[in-house]
């Protein structure tokens, strides 16, 4: 048997930063999203105007890009999108938690589709998903008697699935590719997508007030603007696999937003399951080992 080391990428302490950044700034996503109900705008008219706001305002600045990292962009800005539909499609059938749960599951899929093209995972790679995995259960809630609807749980898995494609294409695709570019493509994917399924829902419409708008300009701004090109700058540094294990921080950030944001009780299971994220956070950024191959 010989051994293969999977290959280092740049600045690993820098993608450390990046990923937690994201993490953090994702975080928000969720309170947005709630503010925005609350003011009286559906899903996917929010996403539309977030996503066509951060286009206008960074397509500007994306001169220089050659047509085949253009269409690379647009290609997965599509797997976004397509995971996010499915991420609202199983949050219309199962509970928000369970949902979440599958979601946050995108870094076993990352570890599947690897070893599947390749890629053989090392022994703390494997413990980190599984420390991860279990803290999930702990923050997000297990599933519940509300859970059995079949169509939520396969889009549920189908987003976490997608969403490990999209940061596996995001790897492979958009390598050295400028993050702001990446982002702008991305949104405008996205921007025109959610426009156009709000439109068919008939719930397309211009927020009119300003708790409309400053529901819309915050989730243009921080889990978007700030969140998704530090997410790009985190992969192009660590990997699909290590930047999505340090993402399963978020719904714990979630968490203690709602509390001191909304204040929304904190559960009993959010410490060790906050702890079992941590550590598998911290377990999943050890340095790449020798793998035998057969």
């Amino acid at each position: 048997m010989t051994a293969v080391r999977t290959a280092e990428l740049p600045h690993p302490h820098a993608g450390l930063a990046w990923g937690l950044a994201a993490a953090l700034a994702f975080s928000t996503l969720g309170i947005w999203g709630k503010l925005a109900t609350q003011a009286g705008l559906s899903s996917y008219s929010t996403l539309g105007l977030r996503f066509g706001l951060v286009a206008l305002v960074l397509l500007p600045f994306t001169g220089g890009l050659s047509p085949a990292m253009r269409r690379r962009m647009l290609g997965v800005g599509v797997l976004y999108a397509l995971a996010t539909t499915c991420f609202f499609g199983a949050l219309d059938r199962i509970s928000a938690g369970t949902t979440g749960l599958l979601l946050y599951l995108a870094p076993a899929f990352v570890v599947l589709l690897g070893w599947g093209l390749g890629r053989r995972p090392g022994g703390a790679q494997l413990g980190a998903v599984a420390l991860a995995a279990g803290g999930l259960g702990l923050v997000v809630g297990l599933p519940g008697a509300a859970d059995h609807n079949l169509a939520g749980l396969l889009l549920g898995a189908g987003a976490g699935a997608l969403y490990a494609v999209y940061l596996m294409a995001s790897e492979r695709w958009l390598s050295g590719a400028p993050a702001l570019g990446s982002t702008a493509h991305m949104a405008l994917v996205a921007g025109v997508y959610f426009t156009g399924l709000s439109g068919l829902e008939g719930t397309l419409q211009v927020p009119d007030s300003a708790a409309q708008w400053t529901a819309v300009l915050g989730m243009a701004a921080i889990p978007t603007l700030i969140a998704v090109p530090a997410l790009y700058s985190a992969v192009r540094h660590l990997g699909a696999a290590r930047a999505s294990l340090l993402g399963t921080l978020e719904p714990l950030f979630t968490v203690l937003l709602a509390f001191f944001v909304l204040g929304e009780a904190l559960r009993p299971g959010l410490l060790i399951g906050g702890a079992l994220i941590l550590a598998g956070a911290v377990l999943s950024q050890r340095r790449p080992e020798s793998v035998p191959r057969p």
